[in-house]
């Protein structure tokens, strides 16, 4: 889950918007990347540090299961939270987490909602758009790293790039990036040689390029070759 600073201006047209529709529309992608995603392949190495494939999707499940019960004003125990291992069927275990925080984000009076994140500072409560707004970071970019884990390049809509890129510059940098199960690695360096440090197009040409390079990850990852 994301560690992320208080919102400020730059976020401040992102959580404006239908943060919901938005997250639903990056939830659908990430789904279609994990629907290509066989049993045969969750010993896979993944962007995510040493995580595997399968410990990647039991992650992201077990994070669905824990956001749909924040959204219900539960979710305040690390054990609601816990990785879900998806077994031989990756994509029907992803799809039954993804329906039920989806139903769940979608309960009216939901946006005025505090929501309980154990996982990330204090544990809340946090604003309801503030916390699906980290949803909404966490599973575009983890469809990429599903998508890449495979050998695909994916592609995301602009207006959710677009959306994404001010919430990636409040997860917060320093030391901590570097310590073992920090949730992102250290902020990587542009391709011209400088730091990305936030702002739309700041280092980078391409602005997705720019979200994974915040969270710690080289956009032109690839597996590596078995043998």
């Amino acid at each position: 889950m994301t560690d992320t600073q208080e919102p400020d201006a730059r976020a401040a047209d992102a959580l404006a918007a239908d943060i919901r529709e938005l997250d639903a529309r990056a939830l659908k992608a990430a789904q279609s990347y994990v629907d290509r995603v066989d049993a045969t392949a969750l010993d896979r190495p993944t962007p995510c540090g040493p995580w595997t494939l399968g410990q990647l999707l039991a992650h992201m499940t077990g994070q669905n299961h824990g956001f749909a019960a924040a959204a219900r004003g539960e979710g305040r125990t690390l054990a609601e939270w816990a990785d879900r291992p998806v077994g031989t069927d990756p994509a029907g275990a992803f799809a039954a987490s993804a329906a039920e925080v989806s139903a769940a984000f979608a309960e009216p009076g939901v946006p005025e909602r505090a929501f309980w994140l154990p996982e990330v500072r204090d544990g809340g409560p946090f604003p309801a758009r503030q916390a699906i707004a980290f949803h909404f970071l966490d599973y575009l970019v983890h469809g990429w790293d599903v998508a890449v884990s495979i050998g695909l390049r994916p592609t995301f809509d602009a207006d959710l790039v677009t959306a994404v890129l001010p919430i990636a510059t409040l997860v917060p940098t320093g030391p901590a990036r570097a310590l073992p199960g920090a949730a992102f690695g250290p902020v990587l360096e542009a391709a011209t040689g400088g730091a990305v440090t936030g702002g739309a197009g700041a280092g980078v040409a391409d602005p997705f390029d720019q979200v994974l390079r915040l969270l710690g990850r080289d956009p032109g990852w690839t597996a590596p070759r078995a043998g």
